[in-house]
């Protein structure tokens, strides 16, 4: 029953210990029923569990309607007391479903690394597993690819809700707001529905005439289609640790494994077996990749690399391989600007997007992604050795070395983070920390500045 969804959910929580250790746990809300109901059920068990949450929210830019939600969860948020934090991206209408997705997942790592979030939490719920597992059929995709979304992924990921349909999350906030004139507001993106989109198109055409033809037992086979192929792929998992010779590490944004066992294995056991371990880093092989990277491992010299995509390539060291996330060592150059009155534009600097506009000053928060600032010059740079700040609210001086340290800034990318400048003083370093220099009057005009990661 719908009153005894809270009790269920802790139970599952309990059982797949998803969020231990404890920590504090980014919800990914949209607006939606499924995500409005994430955040009610999340209030209702994160004091038993010791977490403490805070809610993200994206807006695509792909359309108008999108973007009307968020002042909706903002206040939602605020209704529980959770802190908000928002991105804004500027995809376009031609977006496909396949660039939104990785716009939104890039907004919300941004967002979590820049909280220090230890869960990255999103809504998928049943319905959702259904339907990827029979998208991903029709797509081609491989045993491992049925298997479907894992309740758990990498760096943080958590998916709470999948043992849950959609109807059950629909009637536990009727029963949480039995009025409905203070039940949350629900935004159903026009998206969501855009036959033009293949997801969509699956959910409200496809798989309701599959339902008629098959019955209702329809979703439960495909519930086991990802079944088998989850305990397969856990199997492959634990295989990696057991295979004699192979020594694989894992560590985060990186695997290892011996290079000898290759020259023993046959081909496919060797592509199963690397594809199993890419798989822990959340890199994903097909068939070309997959031979390629047999080939390398057994016939390529050590120090050579192999790029595997945009994100990920394997690297020969004497008689191991490694495949991990490509580095991206080099610091952008500094990017000069001079934000008058009436100003507006946007810049890229490094990975980081930034924008401005005049507009009234607000008040201003000290680890948010948007600063104000004063009319003037200032630059978009690395941080330097001896670099200090003067924190807003807070009493001398600090290293912003240090405080890139403290905001868990990785120490490869930390010359990639960027700070902005005016002169000598660092006015912000956004996501971390805003100084207390160049700090307008509210509800005078000044400069607002954002910048989003990715």
């Amino acid at each position: 029953m719908s009153t005894e969804l809270d009790r269920k959910f802790l139970n599952h929580l309990a059982a797949t210990r998803l969020f231990e250790p404890p920590g504090l746990a980014l919800l990914a809300v949209s607006g939606g029923v499924d995500s409005v109901a994430l955040l009610d059920l999340m209030v209702c068990v994160a004091e038993e569990l010791g977490l403490s949450l805070a809610v993200a929210h994206v807006i695509h830019g792909i359309s108008q309607a999108a973007a009307d939600a968020a002042p909706e969860v903002k206040q939602l948020s605020r209704s529980y007391h959770v802190p908000f934090y928002l991105e804004e991206l500027e995809l376009g209408p031609g977006a496909s479903e396949t660039s939104a997705r990785q716009g939104r997942y890039e907004a919300l790592r941004a967002i979590q690394k820049a909280v220090n979030a230890r869960y990255l939490v999103t809504a998928h719920q049943f319905d959702d597993q259904v339907e990827t597992v029979l998208y991903r059929f029709l797509r081609g995709s491989g045993p491992a690819g049925l298997a479907g979304i894992p309740a758990k992924g990498p760096d943080g990921l958590v998916r709470p809700l999948l043992p849950f349909e959609r109807v059950e999350l629909e009637q536990w906030l009727s029963y949480r707001f039995p009025d409905p004139s203070v039940r949350p507001a629900i935004f159903h993106d026009p998206a969501n529905a855009d036959a033009r989109h293949d997801r969509s198109w699956l959910r409200h055409h496809l798989l309701p005439y599959l339902r008629q033809r098959f019955g209702a037992e329809l979703d439960r086979r495909l519930e086991e289609v990802a079944v088998h192929a989850a305990e397969d792929r856990a199997a492959w998992t634990s295989l990696l640790y057991e295979l004699p010779g192979l020594d694989f590490r894992c560590e985060p944004g990186a695997v290892e494994v011996a290079r000898a066992p290759f020259g023993r294995y046959d081909k496919l056991l060797s592509q199963a077996v690397l594809r199993a371990a890419a798989r822990e880093i959340g890199c994903r092989l097909g068939r070309t990749h997959s031979e390629l990277l047999q080939e390398f491992a057994t016939s390529s010299s050590s120090g050579r690399t192999l790029q595997l995509g945009s994100e990920f390539s394997a690297t020969l060291v004497f008689d191991r391989l490694r495949l991990g996330r490509i580095a991206r060592d080099s610091a952008p150059e500094a990017v000069e600007l001079d934000l008058l009155r009436g100003s507006k534009g946007g810049v890229t600097w490094g990975e980081w997007q930034f924008s401005w506009r005049t507009d009234k000053v607000e008040m201003s928060e000290r680890d948010s992604f948007g600063a104000w600032v004063t009319y003037g010059p200032c630059e978009i740079r690395p941080f330097c050795e001896g670099d200090r700040i003067n924190p807003l609210g807070g009493v001398g001086t600090r290293k912003v070395s240090r405080l890139l340290m403290e905001a868990r800034i990785p120490a490869e990318e930390r010359k990639r983070y960027p700070v902005v400048a005016r002169g000598d003083d660092v006015l912000w370093i956004p996501g971390v920390c805003r100084s207390d220099s160049a700090l307008p009057d509210i509800g005078e005009f000044a400069v607002r500045m954002d910048a989003r990661a990715g």
